[in-house]
């Protein structure tokens, strides 16, 4: 979130992130918060909730008791998440970075759905969420592992190394900043939880065509995924992407793999 280019977040964007991200961020989501155990009556804090997906699932497992707080930095998928806010679901624009006026001990659920990753610093939010969890509070965590990215970052990596876009390094605050799974753990340990599951999961999905696959890219990343190159070279990027991608086509489309890292952490109880 800090540190990104926000300003290349569209309308267009956020509405087209409402869709694509209902096919795989909240189906992994679903599974983390079904693993955290949510039950009616929690409170629960959503961060990076985006256009609220997921944020809304988990208000209807909470109940009228409960309570669930979405956060993120983009006011375009805020704007989409309020249409969905009910008594129990609020949304409001803000950055794990800036936790500091909810008050400590006031949620038993935090989590981050493909949202880690896009903390450059990840040591403060962690602290902040472990202030921020009630004592036995838990913590979910999904995002890339760094030892086994996404084969379309990978290939992008590939294209963008070559000339004339290796004249125009990305800037490191636009581009996800993965973990490895030990380094998740040294992060979770050393900001006072206790990691209960960190595992690596297969992410393997099929997209019909390249120009399907970088809009995803696209959405996702709310337009930083070519967003550092001159206006004048993401197309011509575009296609020696598209052009890579097509050597991984099967009968189900065009295959893109890596893993995810999936991880259950909780602050430990008061003795």
């Amino acid at each position: 979130m800090s540190g990104l280019s926000l300003s290349f977040d569209t309308p267009q964007l956020a509405q087209q992130y409402e869709v694509r991200s209902a096919e795989r961020q909240f189906l992994h989501g679903q599974r983390l918060i079904a693993e955290l155990g949510v039950r009616a009556g929690e409170h629960v804090l959503d961060v990076g909730s985006g256009t609220g997906l997921l944020a809304e699932h988990v208000a209807g497992l909470v109940g009228p008791t409960g309570r669930v707080l979405g956060i993120d930095p983009l006011p375009l998928r805020i704007e989409i998440a309020q249409r969905k806010a009910r008594p129990n679901l609020s949304f409001q624009v803000g950055n794990a970075y800036a936790l500091g006026e909810l008050p400590a001990g006031s949620f038993d659920v935090v989590y981050l759905n493909a949202v880690f990753h896009w903390l450059p610093e990840k040591t403060e939010p962690l602290k902040q969420i472990h202030r921020l969890l009630k004592p036995g509070g838990r913590l979910g965590i999904t995002t890339g592992a760094k030892d086994q990215p996404n084969r379309l970052q990978s290939i992008k990596k590939q294209v963008l190394s070559r000339e004339p876009y290796a004249r125009y390094p990305e800037a490191q605050a636009g581009t996800p900043h993965w973990v490895t799974a030990q380094e998740l753990a040294d992060l979770l340990s050393g900001a006072g939880f206790t990691a209960q599951r960190i595992e690596a999961q297969a992410n393997v999905h099929h997209q019909p065509d390249g120009n399907t696959a970088i809009a995803f890219s696209q959405a996702s990343s709310f337009g930083n995924f070519l967003g550092h190159l001159p206006e004048s070279l993401r197309s011509q990027a575009i296609e020696d992407i598209k052009r890579e991608l097509e050597a991984f086509r099967t009968p189900e489309g065009i295959r893109l793999e890596g893993k995810r890292l999936f991880a259950i952490a909780h602050k430990p109880a008061s003795h």
